[in-house]
């Protein structure tokens, strides 16, 4: 038999015992009651510039009423209309035209093509100061979007939230910066290597360059769990 709590087999002394511990049977009570007192289904969450879903994942499996708007959606965040009030927004503008990582190529980047990609950026915030959302946060790799937005508030890597590679993020907004969570040592990748290409190979994943680069820009799901803690 199975406990109804954990899901670990166990064997009931009783023919009505259906936890393997007086904890497991406290804490299913303990869940049930959250649950019937907890109602998230009202709470808007915006995913801007969010088209895997990774990073407002814990906010759609806690019955938050997650909206994605994404381009590969066919959502241009810079028609997306006024929605009403708001609980919280997301933010993850695409970093081609801002990341370090892609620095050598600014040199070839037109004024349109940065003009294009700072109309996205803008388009996140004109939704942040129009609802006025409980927490808000934007996120960028390490590059020159400070230039246009300032100080950052809060950096991590991914290894610091159990996901074993490096990809120094940068966070601006108004929002409680999460703590780590299951800490790991990074992979050690090549000099000139990604260490989240190390990763995904490691995981037998022999996927094209195109693929590789959508899944660096996925928010890691380590990180999206501990911000969904801090920010709920």
């Amino acid at each position: 038999m199975k406990c109804y709590n954990c899901g670990g087999p166990h064997t009931p002394k009783r023919s009505d015992a259906l936890f393997c511990s007086p904890r497991c049977r406290v804490n299913h009570h303990r869940s049930s009651r959250n649950s019937k007192e907890t109602d998230n289904s009202g709470k808007i969450i915006l995913s801007l510039c969010d088209h895997s879903g990774a990073w407002s994942k814990p906010y759609r499996q806690a019955g938050y009423d997650v909206r994605q708007v994404d381009i590969q959606q066919g959502m241009d965040v810079r028609l997306f209309e006024y929605p009403g009030e708001i609980y919280g927004v997301l933010a993850a503008p695409p970093c081609t035209d801002f990341s370090g990582a892609g620095a050598r190529w600014w040199k070839n980047k037109t004024e349109d093509d940065l003009i294009n990609s700072l109309s996205v950026v803008d388009a996140c915030l004109r939704l942040v100061a129009v609802c006025k959302p409980k927490f808000w946060v934007l996120e960028n790799p390490v590059g020159r979007l400070k230039n246009w937005l300032g100080d950052y508030k809060f950096t991590f890597n991914p290894c610091e939230y159990g996901d074993p590679y490096t990809k120094k993020t940068c966070l601006w907004g108004d929002f409680t910066p999460p703590k780590p969570l299951n800490p790991v040592e990074p992979l050690k990748a090549a000099p000139g290597n990604h260490s989240m290409d190390l990763y995904i190979r490691t995981n037998g994943q022999n996927l094209p360059h195109s693929t590789r680069g959508q899944l660096r820009s996925q928010t890691p799901a380590g990180f999206a769990q501990a911000f969904f803690f801090a920010n709920q």
